[in-house]
């Protein structure tokens, strides 16, 4: 088990998860064993995770001084870590109590940091308090639940100040968005993880310089992702986003029907939106209340042309094709909801995946731009370009379906086995809406007004090709292009497809 020595000579321990860059993780408790972070919802299999157990906890010593359990006094044990591992700058991620320690390590030591994630974070280090109203807002969320009146007169005894070990076993379930046996096992291991001792000293009087800190993170030069718990009540989504506020390079996140763990809550939500974050060649962005990730090439006051994937796709699907078109143009490239490391909603349509583009487009102020849509994506484009006229400049549809209804109906597909980089859900959804589409997407052909390009993949493609002839005739301003590629256009034939766009006037 790999170990260091400290600013002070005490030996701590911190735990090695799987591979890649690393990622520094501060449990919280407060004072709380490493262990109970796991694999951070499978977030192991993209960075090596750096877990470490603060002094007095897990497998690292207890210190000769008492005081130093102070949350301010930790703050060098992070930086003796990080020279130790020999890095430069360090993405670092604190959880819960352990968000105020990480926030004074910001403040202390910004030149070593390369992010900040704070998960489900505290924040009296800068003086966001929860409230004893927070917590019972918090609650009222749960009033479904079968433990959810046991746990209300607990918590009330608990703010009364008659709080035993009854109580706070009542209140336990509100930490969590899922109260099974996955979280119960969890939750029973708080008892042997935690230092009494230490979190009597964390938060003792001196610990926190709100004013200094707040100042401090005011002019944090890197970006911080802040990630709240819809159920979660502290912070409540409504105080991290308080916290958010305080940085200038902030992203804020709530996951939906997670609480304190967000994790254990939904993994697959989890991962993708920290995975986003981390990521430097991806941007998130919250358009219509879901958060769409994105990749971005090019020079900022180029030209714009946004990228719209396939059904199953993602933005990565275009990696050839935008580096090309980023020559001379802004080239965004986003993933749907459902797809990549979006948000899966479980909820999906062409329509949906319309209000996406949309949605996309008016937060990143891209009225005008060139729209190219492939399959799904191209669907998404000229129903958007249909109800939105103006709003796209140029429009090229690539073998998108074109809403007549199949014919012999599509059969019910079978989830593969294997992970998947798409929610499965978007498969039957669109598979029902191919089958028996809403003729409207075809009748309003006519409404689009953008200059169009339709592309067709020729005789290897599943989709019928007169149909997409006939889609083109309606269209008022429309060339119609064939490239012998089948339905994978822009990635079987590169060149033909970026040739075809610049004829169209993409120079």
């Amino acid at each position: 088990m790999p170990f260091f020595h400290t600013y002070d000579g005490t030996e701590l321990t911190y735990h090695l998860q799987g591979e890649g860059e690393p990622l520094i993780c501060v449990p919280g408790g407060p004072m709380r064993a490493a262990v109970y972070l796991g694999d951070l919802g499978g977030l192991s299999a993209h960075r090596q995770l750096v877990l470490l157990d603060l002094r007095g906890t897990g497998d690292s010593a207890v210190p000769d001084d008492p005081a130093t359990y102070r949350c301010d006094r930790l703050v060098d044990d992070v930086e003796a870590l990080r020279v130790h591992l020999g890095l430069e700058r360090i993405d670092l991620l604190g959880h819960s109590a352990s968000g105020n320690l990480v926030e004074l390590y910001a403040a202390r030591y910004p030149q070593r940091l390369r992010s900040l994630t704070l998960v489900t974070p505290g924040a009296r280090a800068v003086g966001v308090e929860m409230t004893d109203q927070d917590r019972t807002d918090a609650f009222a969320l749960r009033s479904g639940e079968p433990w959810y009146e046991a746990g209300v007169s607990a918590l009330k005894e608990i703010q009364a100040g008659r709080g035993g070990s009854e109580q706070w076993a009542a209140v336990e379930p509100f930490g969590y968005g899922r109260w099974d046996a996955a979280a119960r096992t969890h939750a029973a291991g708080k008892a042997t993880q935690r230092n009494a001792r230490a979190m009597a000293v964390h938060y003792q009087d001196g610990a926190f310089d709100t004013a200094a800190t707040v100042a401090a993170l005011h002019n944090l030069p890197v970006p911080v992702l802040v990630l709240a718990g819809e159920y979660d009540a502290a912070p409540t989504p409504d105080r991290a986003a308080e916290l958010a506020a305080l940085f200038p390079q902030a992203e804020f996140a709530v996951q939906r029907g997670a609480a304190q763990f967000p994790w254990l809550d939904d993994p697959g939500a989890f991962v993708r939106t920290v995975r986003a974050f981390l990521d430097p060649e991806v941007q998130s962005v919250q358009a219509g209340g879901i958060r769409l990730a994105y990749r971005v090439w090019g020079d900022p006051s180029a030209p714009p042309v946004v990228l719209a994937h396939g059904r199953g796709g993602d933005s990565r699907d275009w990696t050839e094709l935008a580096q090309q078109l980023a020559a001379d143009h802004r080239v965004y490239a986003l993933d749907f909801r459902g797809h990549g490391l979006s948000d899966w909603t479980g909820r999906y349509s062409f329509e949906l995946f319309r209000d996406d583009l949309h949605a996309f487009m008016e937060a990143r102020n891209l009225a005008g731009a060139t729209v190219v849509g492939h399959s799904m994506g191209g669907a998404a484009a000229y129903l958007l370009a249909e109800r939105e006229p103006g709003l796209i400049g140029r429009l090229v549809v690539e073998e998108a379906p074109t809403l007549v209804p199949l014919d012999p109906p599509r059969q019910a597909a079978e989830r593969p086995d294997e992970e998947l980089d798409f929610d499965w859900p978007v498969v039957p959804s669109i598979d029902a809406q191919l089958n028996d589409p809403d003729p409207t997407g075809r009748e309003r052909l006519g409404d689009i007004t953008a200059p169009t390009l339709v592309i067709g993949g020729g005789p290897g493609s599943h989709l019928p090709q007169d149909q997409l002839a006939r889609m083109a005739q309606q269209i008022p301003d429309c060339r119609f292009v064939t490239i012998d590629a089948g339905h994978l256009v822009h990635a079987a034939r590169p060149a033909e497809f970026l040739a075809a766009l610049r004829s169209f006037g993409m120079d």
